[in-house]
């Protein structure tokens, strides 16, 4: 199966940026799901959190420094996991002004 988008959102504020990229792929044991992602907030050219699952590195989280395994549930709780961490950083919703 090729890879369908089923999200894609690049928002950018200053020197703020909040890209979001979701695909729907084939099952594999990579992606057990048939989700392909990508969630990043950067700030000043620096990737403060990211979520996603890149080819052989299984679902993981990055949160400023920290590199952690993510458990995926499925795509609106990761989409909320990452709203989340954005206003945890950012002290406000990600799409407010």
């Amino acid at each position: 199966m090729k890879a369908n988008l089923f999200l894609r959102t690049k928002e950018i504020k200053g020197e703020e940026i909040v890209e979001i990229k979701i695909w729907q792929v084939t099952k594999t044991t990579d992606k057990p799901h048939g989700v392909k992602f990508s969630l990043v907030y950067i700030k000043g050219e620096e990737r403060l959190i990211g979520y996603d699952n890149a080819e052989g590195k299984g679902y993981h989280r990055h949160f400023l420094d920290k590199i952690e395994p993510y458990r995926f549930i499925d795509i609106w709780k990761l989409l909320n996991d990452f709203k989340k961490d954005l206003r945890k950083l950012r002290g406000r919703d990600w799409d407010e002004d």
